[in-house]
């Protein structure tokens, strides 16, 4: 069952390519972005910096962000978590990247793609889930209905658009 708008944000513990677990649930943030993402897929490459870019923005307007790789790496190998610490370096990430070895995490929150966006308010209620913006080719768009439902939340208001179809690649779930 995916999240609907108005779910409480499943809490979790995943280890993170920085060495240290990172937690979820009962937030002092005032939004917190949870993307599941992998190293393999070309929208998730695609879309990659315009979610780093909203990252650095959102950081000291007490924003979290927390980027999930739930893909089984025996199919996507590219998706080990060997690789992902070294995406996570070499791109210099300002948020965790973190490993849902389990895909626990990943079927708790519905996630089907890869990036699929879920931003959560102050009350870890879920405001907006789908892509980043309309369009992975075009750069311009910088993340705009992502970025749209964090300034709404911010402004303590609720997103004009709640959600859209996330467009990726398909998560690669574990037999």
């Amino acid at each position: 069952m995916a999240l609907q708008i108005g779910d409480t944000a499943p809490s979790f513990v995943l280890p993170g390519t920085d060495g240290h677990q990172h937690a979820y649930g009962n937030a002092d943030e005032n939004a917190t972005v949870v993307i599941f993402t992998c190293n393999h897929c070309p929208y998730a490459i695609a879309w990659e910096e315009r979610l780093l870019d909203a990252g650095r923005y959102y950081a000291p307007h007490g924003v979290r962000f927390l980027a999930i790789n739930p893909n089984d790496d025996t199919i996507k190998p590219a998706d080990s978590f060997e690789n992902m610490k070294i995406r996570h370096e070499e791109n210099e990430w300002p948020f965790p990247y973190l490993r849902d070895e389990s895909q626990k995490v990943a079927r708790a929150y519905g996630a089907l793609t890869t990036p699929d966006v879920f931003v959560f308010n102050s009350d870890n209620k879920l405001v907006y889930r789908g892509a980043p913006d309309s369009d992975y080719e075009d750069d311009v768009q910088a993340a705009v209905w992502m970025r749209a439902a964090i300034d709404a939340v911010l402004a303590g208001s609720t997103p004009q658009l709640a959600e859209t179809d996330s467009v990726g690649c398909s998560i690669k779930w574990k037999a």
